[in-house]
């Protein structure tokens, strides 16, 4: 059997855009013959789903599902809009949520999962990135439980039962009826995808994001010309008023417009003769946070025209 070197493996990766370990495989699959690799790379599909792994995938579906007290959410992605329509694609966003309900919400151990019909669900998701045609990631994952209560889901702009682009749970422990929980918990969630919580109370807020926003109520401060002190009690109370928005504890209700969402779920509580505490919740957007590629496809044809 020829040896594989590592120099072997890095020139096929190179040549075939596929993965470190894939190309070993297809190198020792086919006796170190590069040409032959690349051939084995390419039947298998890893190859052309390797290649597309380089084009921003923001686009997609965000699943989320239910099963007794435990909730999951799920966003995979997709170059285009298109694909959140395909059959194939919209089967696997539902079953990966499904699977997600047994998993933590680590991204790895899901990949992992074994997937219905065969094969991991990392090993479909590189199938259908090869029969689809487009770029596809699994981003993130988050399970929500509770001891006693109901995790609600919501979907916005649902593109299919359970997946959309905005996908929202809400955990509420207690006591109180699930109807009423059940009730309460879609108001929330709605409440979220509106109004985008940064954190569920204000502890909760991250550190770096809060620090920021000082920097910034400090410049926007500091071009008052008021005297120090003044300046920082304007600081001061920038942030607190940026704390009490992007909590969602203290959010104003966006149904009424005038209570705290602390004081809605008291209020529940109080009629509904039970216990109910927002625990937690998720909302995941699709392609937040992706820097998506803007092109200029005049100015490509032009640049490859030479003008």
């Amino acid at each position: 059997m020829a040896e594989i070197t590592a120099a072997a493996v890095k020139d096929l990766r190179e040549r075939s855009g596929a993965g470190m370990m894939d190309c070993k495989k297809a190198l020792t699959e086919n006796g170190g013959d590069m040409d032959a690799a690349v051939d084995w790379l390419r039947a298998k599909g890893l190859a052309t789903a390797a290649k597309k792994s380089s084009r921003t995938a923001a686009e997609g579906l965000v699943g989320v599902a239910v099963s007794g007290t435990r909730g999951a959410a799920v966003e995979i992605n997709a170059e285009t809009d298109f694909v959140a329509k395909n059959d194939q694609f919209q089967e696997f966003v539902r079953n990966v949520t499904a699977l997600a309900l047994d998993t933590v919400g680590d991204i790895e151990a899901l990949s992992a999962a074994a997937y219905p019909g065969g094969g991991t669900v990392g090993e479909k998701l590189t199938a259908n990135i090869a029969t689809i045609g487009e770029n596809q990631n699994l981003r993130r994952a988050k399970v929500l439980e509770v001891s006693e209560g109901a995790v609600v889901p919501y979907v916005h702009n649902a593109a299919a039962p359970g997946m959309g682009k905005i996908g929202v749970l809400v955990a509420l422990e207690g006591n109180a009826p699930r109807e009423k929980l059940e009730a309460l918990g879609k108001q929330l969630a709605m409440h979220i995808a509106a109004a985008f919580p940064q954190a569920l109370n204000e502890e909760g807020l991250d550190a770096a994001l809060v620090e920021r926003e000082r920097a910034i109520a400090t410049e926007k401060a500091a071009e008052s010309g008021k005297p120090a002190e003044i300046i920082a009690k304007m600081v001061d109370g920038a942030i607190a008023k940026f704390r009490k928005e992007n909590a969602l504890l203290s959010q104003v209700f966006v149904i009424d417009n005038k209570s705290k969402i602390a004081d809605v779920v008291a209020a529940a509580a109080k009629e509904a003769g039970g216990t109910i505490v927002l625990k937690d919740y998720v909302r995941f957007q699709l392609g937040e946070g992706i820097e998506k590629e803007v092109s200029d496809f005049a100015a490509e044809v032009a640049a490859a025209a030479g003008v």
